[in-house]
């Protein structure tokens, strides 16, 4: 077994298509790990969030040279982060199968502790959900190598388990959410308007279609004001990227011939995983958000989807509809 450092983005973009297949074996599989995202990502450093930084993928090999896990790593400065780091990457973590998981991440605290890996001080792990086999192996091999080890959560990140029927999972609720759903949607059904809803599909313009929804983002002053024009540049190549790999999910709300409500998604691995929404506040008064999120949730579960992850942020909202609280943690490691 080998283990190489990757510096060079140009051999990082060859890895794509290992990369994506051994995600699909991982013991953590979360689209904020596909190749072509992190790819993105680093083009602009997560949207400008990062001044600089400098490769330090870490890519372990088998007896027969054959690609079995990842440390998805970069440097800033004397900090170690996984690549994705942190703000608009829900969740991050190794990249292996369960059995090749311990191996990895003890072959990589002995790659950081010798001469091959660049000078570091603090391996500063986000984003990493509760529930990751990778923890207790952080731990245990953070200890072995004479590190110290802390954790704290960062944030809850709730989640919907997905029943087989839309009543099943209004029963699921409480009363006063299940009526409040029900009167929202009928008050919609019943405006003066038409009110429809659609996915953009491959009929549409994607560019277009992204415009329009960081438009809607855009009417809220928090989101506006996060909207830079690296950000935007950065949401627009994750969202084309992952629409061209088939795995976005863009869906509108619309009333008569205006968009009233959107929301990013991303459609992978059997779930569903809110990204971003955005409102006209011409129609706040039908509730064009829960609208749209009940249609979703109701369309999830009628293609048989397992989850429906609203991912990092305790917005009540998330709790309303039946989200089931996990958190995400931060590891710091230091020598």
């Amino acid at each position: 077994m080998t283990i190489d450092l990757i510096q060079s983005y140009a051999e990082f973009l060859t890895l794509k298509e290992d990369w994506n297949s051994l995600l699909t074996l991982s013991a953590s599989h979360v689209p904020f790990l596909r190749h072509e995202y992190l790819a993105n990502w680093w083009q602009t450093l997560g949207g400008g969030e990062w001044k600089k930084g400098n490769l330090a993928v870490l890519l372990h090999r088998d007896e027969n040279n054959t690609l079995d896990g990842i440390a998805p790593f970069f440097l800033n400065q004397e900090k170690i982060l996984f690549l994705g780091s942190f703000e608009i990457s829900d969740y991050l973590d190794f990249i292996a199968p369960p059995n090749v998981l311990p191996a990895l991440i003890s072959e990589t605290i002995k790659m950081l502790s010798s001469d091959e890996f660049p000078e570091w001080k603090i391996l500063d792990l986000y984003n990493i959900p509760e529930n990751s086999p990778s923890i207790p192996y952080l731990k245990l091999a953070a200890q072995e190598a004479g590190f110290k080890a802390k954790f704290e959560i960062i944030q809850p990140a709730p989640a919907i388990p997905l029943p087989s029927t839309w009543q099943e999972y209004l029963d699921s609720l409480d009363d006063r959410y299940r009526h409040e759903i029900e009167r929202k949607n009928r008050k919609a059904e019943g405006y003066f308007l038409p009110v429809d809803w659609y996915i953009v599909d491959n009929d549409q313009n994607i560019e277009n279609e992204l415009d329009d929804f960081l438009g809607l983002m855009a009417n809220s002053p928090e989101k506006e004001s996060f909207l830079t024009d690296q950000m935007i540049n950065q949401i627009k190549m994750s969202a084309l990227a992952a629409h061209q790999e088939g795995w976005l999910q863009l869906a509108f709300m619309v009333v008569g011939d205006i968009k009233a409500a959107g929301y990013l998604n991303f459609d992978f691995d059997g779930k569903i995983w809110v990204y971003n929404s955005g409102i006209n506040p011409l129609f706040e008064n039908i509730s064009p958000g829960w609208v749209l999120l009940s249609k979703l949730i109701n369309w999830s579960i009628q293609e048989g989807k397992t989850e429906f992850d609203f991912m990092r942020g305790d917005e009540s909202y998330k709790f309303q509809f039946g989200g089931i609280s996990k958190n995400i943690l931060r590891m710091q490691i230091s020598k």
